[in-house]
């Protein structure tokens, strides 16, 4: 119930708030422009990432929870919503925006975010040594820009975040671990409260304020309920966030094979594939969330079974994927009727 009235806390916060960051941005031309490569087509506020942070600092308050990592988490956070604030208003060149998420990530690896080691099945223990640091400032740092390259419709991060973080809470709590419970059941507040704005059509969008902060929070809170654990359940926080990880991976492998920088925005991430086959902004983001929710029930099943289920389950995922793909595009290229039918269900 404590829980509960936080995030209760958390939502009315963030929803009362995200009016006034709309004027705000309003006032200081914080504004997403549409151009050839969005696909919004109105001047729409940005910087709403702000009205989050606010609602997830006001819950925190009011908690009156201690714990060693939470004041680390805090002011990393604090770093990545100046670093997204500043990329929303002047548009920081790449390099800054990264060394603004180094910053945040260093800070709270130095305060022991850190997996140091991994139980292998069968008794043994892997020791990453130095590798630990550098493997745990690449997972932060991947996450964050995965929920910031899927932030591209309306509705979509915030979300794909609020599944991801319903299904790690579900997780921590049959894992005891209440700390963690206790930061997504915030966060997820936050991120309804601001939903209710966000949502298509869009009032007021995340910006990098947002994106960059609910990347980083996925990044840590999976650290914290997923460190130090067995070989197969490193696998429980990618796929858990299975969507935006995958999105990340192919936009990386594109742009690798196209000779582009990997900061070089493009229009074929996954939403930009749906709506280029017909589907609409709100089909899109809809169908998004129900394979994002797939990936969770997959990580559920999979942090409660045992070795060998995990190996069913995993080779159950691939098959399922591969059918899955190889379904749409028969449906696409040779039932285009049939598909146009579901297109018209609203």
């Amino acid at each position: 119930m404590t829980y509960l009235y936080l995030l209760v806390i958390s939502f009315l916060t963030t929803l009362l708030i995200t009016p006034l960051i709309i004027k705000m941005a309003i006032k200081l031309k914080v504004t997403d422009q549409p151009n050839n490569r969005k696909v919004h087509v109105r001047k729409t506020p940005s910087m709403g990432g702000l009205a989050m942070y606010i609602g997830f600092l006001i819950s925190i308050y009011f908690s009156g929870i201690e714990n060693d990592f939470l004041l680390p988490i805090i002011i990393g956070t604090l770093v990545i919503i100046i670093t997204g604030m500043l990329d929303d208003y002047f548009e920081l060149r790449p390099l800054l925006k990264l060394t603004g998420q180094i910053i945040a990530a260093a800070i709270v690896i130095n305060n022991g975010v850190v997996v140091e080691f991994i139980n292998i099945p069968f008794g043994s223990t892997l020791n990453l040594g130095w590798l630990s640091i550098p493997l745990t400032l690449l997972w932060i740092l991947g996450i964050t820009n995965a929920i910031n390259l899927i932030d591209g419709l309306d509705g979509l991060a915030a979300g794909v975040t609020s599944i991801v973080l319903l299904t790690i809470t579900i997780i921590a709590f049959s894992m005891f671990n209440y700390f963690v419970v206790f930061l997504a059941m915030v966060l997820l507040g936050a991120n309804l409260g601001f939903l209710v704005y966000n949502f298509y059509p869009a009032r007021i969008f995340m910006g990098d304020t947002g994106s960059l902060f609910l990347g980083f929070m996925l990044s840590v809170i999976s650290l914290l309920g997923f460190k130090n654990v067995t070989l197969f359940s490193l696998i429980i926080p990618v796929l858990i966030l299975g969507v935006p990880i995958s999105d990340t991976f192919f936009a990386i492998v594109r742009r690798a094979v196209n000779k582009q920088p990997l900061s070089h925005p493009d229009k074929s991430h996954l939403h930009h594939c749906l709506m280029r086959i017909g589907y609409s902004h709100r089909q899109t983001v809809i169908i998004i969330y129900g394979i994002s929710t797939l990936f969770g029930l997959f990580a559920i099943l999979f942090s409660k079974t045992t070795l060998w289920g995990a190996v069913i389950i995993i080779t159950l995922i691939l098959v399922g994927l591969e059918l899955l793909a190889e379904f749409v595009g028969l449906i696409n290229k040779n039932y285009r009727p049939i598909l146009n039918f579901f297109k018209r269900i609203k």
